[in-house]
């Protein structure tokens, strides 16, 4: 009988290592996390670093949320060796920065650091990765937490490096390059990323397989880290992984 594949959770544009002992239906896997750099601005070279994070391994499936879907999806096109599963939560193959009030701030991010950054650029951004449904989490979520989250995880210079490396890219004609069973985990409401993105992964990889988790936002990975846990083991009883 051929080992599991260890799960490797890619962070989400925080940055920040998940916390795995909150998967609770994945306690059985081997599971391991890492922390995005911070000097990073180009998503290609993001994708290098992931690939040197995998190196020791045999098997694996990434499971990416947010900025780590994105990047989850920059290594699965390079179709490597060892990959055996996609998860992508909150995931999208193109900027989701279409908010001409987002954009102007990304495009402010860079010339103020500090209060700028604290007060103004992540009130903004928390509030858009806010939904209706984040108080009814298994853990109660809210834009007071993702703001003092970032704080916490984020410096400014990879706030900026993060939004940069997205702003052109799009590898939406890649997509069709991904050969692994693909599982796209969307929340209900998500006005950050949209409701086209999702529909973009399903068209681009071949026999993806999306679940809708109903009553969750962008942050569903904080707010229902049990609910989302069981959602991938499903998919990897479903693989035979």
């Amino acid at each position: 009988m051929k080992p599991q594949p260890t799960l490797v959770m890619i962070p989400c544009f925080a940055g920040a290592p998940w916390q795995l002992e909150q998967l609770t239906h994945l306690q059985d896997r081997a599971m391991r996390t890492l922390r995005l750099p911070d000097d990073v601005r180009d998503l290609e070279k993001l994708t290098n670093f992931i690939v040197d994070q995998v190196q020791d391994l045999e098997s694996y499936v990434l499971v990416g949320d947010s900025y780590g879907a994105v990047a989850s999806i920059a290594v699965a096109t390079r179709q490597p060796k060892g990959l055996k599963g996609l998860v992508l939560s909150g995931g999208f193959a193109k900027s989701p920065i279409t908010s001409p009030l987002l954009k102007t701030l990304a495009a402010l991010a860079p010339l103020f650091p500090g209060p700028f950054y604290r007060q103004t650029t992540l009130r903004f951004h928390a509030a858009q990765l806010a939904s209706s449904f984040d108080q009814e989490g298994e853990i109660p979520w809210s834009t007071a937490k993702s703001r003092a989250f970032f704080i916490k995880e984020t410096p400014h210079k990879a706030y900026v490096n993060r939004v940069r490396s997205i702003e052109k890219v799009d590898y939406t004609p890649l997509l069709k390059k991904i050969d692994v069973p693909t599982l796209i985990l969307t929340p209900e409401e998500d006005k950050l990323i949209g409701k086209e993105a999702a529909g973009i992964l399903l068209q681009g990889i071949r026999g993806s397989q999306e679940v809708i988790m109903l009553r969750t936002g962008h942050m569903f990975r904080f707010s229902h880290p049990g609910a989302y846990s069981l959602e991938v083991r499903k998919f990897l009883e479903r693989m035979v992984l």
